[in-house]
């Protein structure tokens, strides 16, 4: 017997990882504006923002192993913080700082989830 497609294997599901993009990039701004007591807000923002685009590039199938797109993503923030830090100053600096903690919490982040990953079921 042709057992039919259910209701919910005919239809994309909606994502939740644009609205944490969205507001990871608020957070990180607020911690920048108010950096006199919520700098930790901007690299909490900040690490939000990148988790939610390697989880858009995980669930999208476009990365196997979210643990390495962690290390690349560190990476590239690293780089991109520390021009961003060496070539300005104030607030635009204070930016750069941020990423730059953040990219080493993801790059700790990013070694230790892939020497710990759990065995696939």
């Amino acid at each position: 017997m042709d057992e039919q497609p259910g209701l919910s294997d005919q239809y994309r599901k909606s994502s939740p990882w644009p609205l944490f993009v969205a507001f990871g990039l608020a957070l990180f701004e607020t911690g920048i504006v108010m950096a006199n007591f919520l700098f930790p807000i901007a690299v909490g923002g900040m690490l939000m923002f990148v988790g939610s685009i390697v989880g858009i590039l995980r669930e999208s199938e476009y990365i196997s192993d979210p643990w390495k797109a962690l290390v690349a993503a560190s990476v590239v923030s690293f780089v991109i913080g520390g021009v961003i830090w060496q070539t300005t100053q104030g607030s635009v600096q204070l930016r750069g700082t941020a990423i730059l903690i953040g990219a080493g919490v993801l790059l700790i982040g990013g070694i230790a989830g892939s020497l710990w990953q759990p065995e696939p079921i």
